[in-house]
């Protein structure tokens, strides 16, 4: 196993339905290999102008393309054909797709490969939940599966109450609403605990050490207050196997092999002193995980990903302590109204010291115009800023100081990131799990 392999320039295609992984590609260009991204939203045409060269139709530039890179779920299929070609292809498989996309499907494959699994029952119409919360008393989660692509989860809804009046109550008087917007769901049985996730890279064969443990923050306010954003920050650590991979992640190994998955995947799970418990996939990047993985992996990610795609043996490079990412966003991250979005558009991102350059600012949805940092897009997600450290109040102050230096208007995002750790962690060594 050799870890000191210095790559040549490589050739690499992001394909997006959405500005996702510009910061990924950004850093891969940087490295000195060629990138070209496609972005198939219209509203995203203008993202990472400045930064990254885009095309209009990735097909095109299949032959050209050394690595392709699927940077969300959907892209299953064509993935898995381009790899029995012998393209280097990383992200994307059916199988892969069905275990984020199809909540029954990925809770049963949990099942069959032997994690401890929540009970939960899927429906396809309200009439039948509400018969089964009025039967069936008890506290429940509400999961949305997600539509075209969509995913809808700021439309889940944690009970509350240990009867299930709460959840009961919402579902009847919102069915209208929700039979228009949800095309089936899943009500899971409620376990209280610590809720973290653990994730690896996957090279077709197996997977590449360390793992990931990371502790993310998906509600929009602090203390886990508001909507369910994709995820406002996230705390992790790199990890040689323990506890939480092994009684997860670890025993869908042959299953992926069978599949020929390659990228990275993470569970979800929640972890209490009766055991550990999975709760969704995710088989992709996840955002801004990865830019926040970016702070804490040594290796060069152009290596990194063309190792990872050509099927080798290694092992990924990183600090050891703690990584921290915090999103810093605007109004139209929570709000689609064309007037906000307007306002918005093509404002200045400014840094009050702007000799501390970009050293951990990491791209969201921005361009570089006459070498001054603009928003993008239409989704107010600006930057992804990060921090390290040997301890996690190392990694925050670090963090926010970055994030302080930014000068935007209006500009907002979570100041707790992180700040659970000290409880978390006490209960995550005390049931044996760190």
């Amino acid at each position: 196993m050799n870890n000191n392999i210095i790559i040549p320039p490589k050739k690499f295609l992001f394909v997006s339905w959405e500005s996702l992984s510009g910061d990924l590609a950004w850093q891969i260009k940087k490295e000195g290999h060629e990138v070209k991204v496609y972005i198939k939203n219209e509203k995203d045409k203008d993202v990472y102008d400045g930064f990254i060269d885009k095309v209009d139709k990735w097909e095109d530039y299949i032959d050209w393309a050394d690595v392709i890179v699927f940077d969300d779920v959907g892209f299953g299929r064509v993935a898995d054909r381009l790899r029995k070609k012998g393209k280097l292809v990383v992200g994307g498989s059916e199988y892969t797709d069905r275990l984020e996309e199809e909540r029954e499907f990925g809770q049963i494959e949990m099942k069959v490969a032997g994690m401890s699994v929540l009970p939960h029952w899927d429906f396809f119409d309200f009439d039948s939940a509400i018969e089964f919360l009025r039967n069936n008393p008890g506290r429940y989660v509400f999961k949305p599966n997600p539509v075209d692509n969509r995913n809808l989860s700021d439309l889940i809804f944690l009970g509350e109450e240990e009867d299930g009046k709460d959840l009961l109550e919402m579902l009847e008087s919102n069915r209208k609403f929700l039979q228009s917007k949800v095309k089936g769901f899943q009500l899971q049985k409620f376990a209280s605990g610590v809720e973290a996730a653990v994730g690896a890279f996957f090279n077709g064969k197996e997977f590449i050490y360390p793992v990931c443990v990371n502790f993310e923050h998906k509600r929009l306010f602090p203390g886990e207050l508001g909507p369910f954003t994709g995820d406002m920050g996230a705390l992790m650590y790199w990890s040689q196997p323990n506890v939480l991979f092994t009684a997860t992640l670890e025993k869908v190994k042959n299953r992926l092999a069978e599949n020929n998955y390659v990228g990275y995947i993470d569970i979800n799970c929640i972890a209490n002193s009766r055991g550990i418990y999975p709760l969704e996939w995710t088989s992709r990047f996840g955002y801004p995980t990865i830019s926040t993985q970016m702070e804490g992996i040594l290796t060069p990610i152009g290596e990194f990903l063309y190792r990872l795609a050509n099927g080798e043996s290694f092992e990924l490079r990183t600090q050891r302590g703690f990584q921290l990412g915090v999103v810093t966003a605007v109004l139209p991250y929570i709000s689609e109204d064309p007037n906000d979005i307007n306002t918005y558009r093509d404002l200045s991102v400014l840094f009050k010291q702007p000799q501390l350059g970009m050293e951990g600012i990491h791209l969201g949805d921005v361009k570089l115009v006459e070498n001054r940092l603009r928003l993008a897009g239409t989704s107010g997600y600006v930057l992804i800023v990060t921090g390290s450290g040997q301890t996690v109040d190392e990694a925050r102050k670090q963090a926010y100081r970055r994030v302080k230096n930014i000068r935007l208007q209006n500009v907002f995002y979570r100041v707790d990131i992180g700040i659970r750790w000290l409880e978390d962690s006490d209960k995550l060594q005390a049931w044996g799990y760190l």
